[in-house]
């Protein structure tokens, strides 16, 4: 019997259009002799789109056909009636990443492919998630954070925040988005004030860290209670650092897939990635980003609840080094949806 699938996409997220490919690929992955698969597209406005199902795969997004201009309130209803097997969120960022959607689809108890609410808000909270890291004794770069508020009453105060524990280089951040969307390097006070300025536009909090001299390094992990691991890459960008450009746009950046370092390294590596999913309670799916340093040390940069999800993203060419076909890599995500959906139904209630 064919898995009833629905899929999520878009977002009222700056990585909007990052979704749409992420649909893309997914769609044309999918078996549609194991799959019937529903489209809902979510507008940058936040309406919520019905599709009918899918008989074929879609070349484009744009051809798949909607319902009408769809509400969330009516969509909601029919997450509900038409009892979808898995609902899988191919969202990013904001809106969709962070644990809303996620505490949506808790409350009408269906099963979602994917990390949690909580391990998706502190995920998607880069200030939260490096203080839960902290907690569980992972080392990682310096960092400071601060909310727009406390930019616009002291602006002094608040470049001096960085300078002062930090110093330059350093790397400035919102708070809550991904896809290395609104992120600057700064080397100086010209550069640190215009990083603001560039962060506040997409996030009312910002997170500034250390700028290190190190290699980028990934891993994926695949699981719920007991994740496993894929190979290690390395990210060699050709320009200062791996931003939305050389991700999405120029493809300026090189993969090297299975990264040439030691194997103490990659144990030490794989040890770090399962205490990080573990400590914020991870399910599914996450990618754990890296460092290591000229002199060794391997700090944990942050890691994603839901990364980049195209054939050739990091995530699933790690996997499939790791003889993993992304079709397949797909079918054991809802498998594991599935599966963490059953425990939760063993759960007892009192009323």
């Amino acid at each position: 019997m064919r898995t009833k699938l629905c899929l999520l996409y878009g977002g009222k997220s700056a990585e909007h259009q990052v979704s749409l490919q992420t649909a893309k690929a997914v769609i044309r992955a999918l078996d549609l002799n194991k799959f019937d698969i529903y489209p809902i597209y979510i507008t940058t406005e936040g309406n919520w789109i019905e599709g009918n199902r899918l008989t074929a795969p879609a070349n484009e997004v744009s051809e798949l056909q909607f319902a009408g201009d769809g509400q969330s309130s009516a969509v909601a209803q029919s997450l509900i009636s038409k009892k979808y097997d898995v609902i899988f969120p191919l969202l990013h960022g904001p809106n969709g990443e962070d644990g809303t959607v996620q505490g949506l689809l808790e409350v009408m108890n269906l099963p979602y492919v994917g990390n949690g609410v909580l391990a998706s808000s502190a995920g998607m909270d880069k200030v939260i998630m490096k203080n839960i890291f902290a907690q569980a004794n992972l080392p990682q770069v310096n960092y400071v954070w601060l909310t727009r508020k406390m930019w616009v009453e002291n602006k002094e105060a608040a470049y001096e925040k960085a300078e002062k524990v930090l110093g330059y280089p350093c790397f400035v951040k919102p708070a809550n988005l991904g896809s290395s969307v609104g992120i600057s390097k700064c080397t100086n006070r010209e550069e640190l004030e215009a990083a603001y300025e560039e962060a506040f536009q997409f996030d009312r909090k910002i997170i500034v860290e250390e700028g290190v001299v190190a290699r980028e390094l990934e891993i994926g992990l695949l699981g719920n209670e007991d994740p496993q691991c894929s190979v290690i890459g390395e990210i060699v960008p050709k320009k200062e650092f791996y931003d939305y450009k050389a991700k999405y746009e120029d493809g300026n950046t090189a993969l090297i897939i299975p990264a040439e370092i030691s194997e103490d390294v990659q144990t030490n590596m794989k040890r770090k990635a399962v205490t990080a999913f573990q400590a914020l309670d991870c399910s599914g799916l996450v990618r754990a980003d890296f460092f290591l340093t000229e002199n060794g040390e391997l700090l944990i940069n942050e890691i994603n609840t839901m990364p980049g999800f195209t054939p050739f993203s990091m995530f699933p060419l790690l996997w499939k080094h790791a003889g993993v076909e992304y079709p397949l890599l797909i079918e054991k995500l809802i498998d594991l949806a599935k599966e963490r959906h059953e425990e939760k139904q063993q759960l007892k209630y009192t009323f």
